[in-house]
């Protein structure tokens, strides 16, 4: 029988990961949720009644596809990924600050932090669930909704690579000062996960530490339908 979900993650190698988004700026996790919890979760995205808007990607020309924002209250599996992450990255994100010449900035809990954010105007919850079929892809974007944002986000694949869909791999590009960009492309198995920043993360450079700006977004689908759940830690105007 699997652990509870909110002991799977306070099991994983904390230690690991921040060294891991120190040195890289991302951080692979192994399957943090079980098969039926990835099912459980895609089976919401035909029910309305859990969303408070639907994307239409192309209408944006942010790529090809689909995907909708949680509403309050979210499902218990989002809710508890959001909580259960948030304290362990606000530690790496005043880690950060304080490399980047910067008072650390984030509370050590979710509610502090989201308290923040409705102080400016930003009340509407971001997590969402994202839907590729054939054909579809995602542009290489940053996820800020506001004054108010989190430097890190999660994303977890629901779906199973080569069973389920082909392609769609996870796209990091990192934007250096004065050099050409870096890229990662990421696979993810089903209920694996990733860290990654929001915007920037700090590099060490020869006068200090400076910033680099980060974008994400996914590979072409190749084949069959591919969901996956994006945690995002700040809400939106």
């Amino acid at each position: 029988m699997a652990e509870p979900l909110t002991k799977r993650i306070a099991l994983l190698p904390w230690e690991q990961l921040q060294h891991s988004l120190d040195e890289q700026g991302f951080a692979v996790l192994p399957p943090v949720l079980q098969p039926e919890e990835c099912q459980e979760l895609i089976a919401t995205y035909r029910e309305d009644r859990f969303f408070r808007a639907t994307i239409n990607m192309a209408r944006y020309r942010f790529g090809s596809g689909e995907y909708r924002y949680y509403q309050a209250p979210l499902p218990p599996i989002v809710e508890q990924l959001r909580e259960g992450f948030y304290p362990e990255l606000a530690k790496t994100a005043n880690r950060w600050n304080t490399l980047l010449g910067q008072q650390p900035a984030y509370p050590p809990s979710l509610s502090a932090f989201l308290a923040r954010c409705h102080e400016h105007g930003q009340a509407r919850p971001t997590p969402l669930l994202l839907k590729y079929e054939a054909g579809s892809y995602n542009c290489l974007h940053q996820d800020m909704y506001g004054d108010v944002f989190f430097p890190f986000q999660v994303v977890f694949v629901l779906s199973q690579q080569e069973s389920d869909f082909c392609g769609g791999q996870f796209l990091l590009i990192e934007q250096r000062p004065r050099a050409q960009s870096r890229g990662h492309v990421i696979t993810l198995e089903q209920g694996a996960g990733l860290i990654f920043p929001t915007a920037y993360r700090p590099v060490a450079g020869a006068r200090g530490y400076y910033k680099t700006t980060l974008r994400h977004g996914v590979s072409t689908i190749t084949q069959g339908t591919r969901y996956s759940l994006g945690i995002i830690f700040h809400d939106a105007k």
